[in-house]
């Protein structure tokens, strides 16, 4: 098993695993094209998010990707895991947590802070995040509007 940062040639294989994590999660309408420009947007510049990628025998079997934000609040530039998804026959082995651990080593010579959003009843997910230090944000809870954003 390798966890590397992903390449412009993981995109296809990268696009199935948002596919299938998308499917997992149940979220909206899956534009396809529109997700390949944002993954090599963020692949190829580095200065809005990177993407790490967990591989097995030249097969994708995760990912997560983080996007950044700068916060006045917390005095500096923050990280926030957009998606983090492990193929679930590949879960246990370590993968998830190779990832997290490669994402939150990239980040300690720049970012304060690393964030993420859990769906109240995904509680694997509560229990891995748990165990690593992380803990819901006293306090707060999640507000957002979507926003007609043009398509370009």
């Amino acid at each position: 098993m390798a966890v590397r940062c992903a390449l412009a040639s993981d995109v296809p294989q990268l696009l199935a695993l948002v596919r299938r994590y998308w499917q997992f999660q149940g979220l909206g309408a899956f534009d396809a094209l529109r997700l390949e420009v944002l993954l090599q947007e963020l692949i190829g510049s580095g200065a809005r998010g990177q993407i790490w990628v967990a591989e097995r025998a030249g097969t994708l079997c995760g990912y997560l990707v983080l996007v950044y934000v700068v916060s006045l609040e917390h005095q500096g530039l923050m990280a926030e895991i957009d998606e983090f998804f492990v193929l679930p026959e590949a879960r246990g082995g370590g993968l998830g947590s190779a990832l997290l651990a490669a994402a939150e080593e990239a980040l300690k010579h720049g970012c304060v802070r690393l964030q993420l959003q859990l769906a109240v009843d995904n509680e694997a997910a509560h229990v891995f995040y748990a165990r690593r230090g992380y803990q819901a944000r006293s306090g707060y809870g999640l507000f957002d509007k979507p926003l007609q954003a043009a398509r370009g």
